[in-house]
């Protein structure tokens, strides 16, 4: 009796491991997506709004996502990211964390840095999307290379979402690439 008595804590602790090893963390979620599309503006001016495209385009994510347990948004210092989730926002009653373009390091971070189980929406750029999905360990699709820029998306990609997936634990991430909007 008394080896079984020595023995309970072990295989008391083991049952733990083993319920523990039985239910993983979930996996933090990442929608990456450029900005809707923005208003031509004036010559020069580096932070248009939305256009009036942009603007439903902006509508139809927050149809799309707000059904997806969003817990985080994100988006550039420039207008058009933020006015691409402010429906979405507006409909979770969430804020927008503004992190900047030129900073993909302390974005990466601010997303590492999530709980798991945590869902998250990036609105980025043509060039910060891409960049933003390597540093996650994915590589996107259909890019194209501009000089001084990178890989990047298409001039006219606006549809686009890349959703990655980051498992706990390390274990590599996926990805799901998918489109909306008309």
């Amino acid at each position: 009796m008394k080896i079984l008595a020595l023995f309970a804590p072990l295989v008391l602790l083991a049952a733990a491991a083993f319920q523990d090893a039985a239910e993983p963390a979930p996996p933090t979620v990442v929608f990456l997506l450029r900005h809707a599309e923005a208003d031509g503006g004036t010559q020069g001016d580096r932070d248009p709004a939305l256009a009036e495209a942009g603007t439903e385009r902006a509508r139809e994510l927050a149809r799309l996502l707000g059904v997806a347990g969003v817990t985080h948004l994100f988006a550039s210092e420039y207008q058009r990211t933020q006015l691409t989730l402010a429906p979405l926002a507006e409909a979770l009653e969430h804020e927008v964390v503004v992190l900047s373009a030129r900073d993909a390091d302390a974005q990466i971070a601010a997303l590492r840095e999530l709980p798991a189980g945590s869902v998250a929406v990036v609105a980025g750029h043509s060039n910060t999307v891409p960049q933003l999905a390597a540093k996650l360990g994915v590589t996107m699709r259909d890019t194209v290379e501009q000089q001084g820029y990178g890989t990047v998306l298409p001039h006219d990609a606006y549809d686009r979402i890349a959703e990655v997936i980051l498992p706990a634990g390390g274990a590599p991430a996926r990805l799901v690439e998918l489109r909306y909007g008309e």
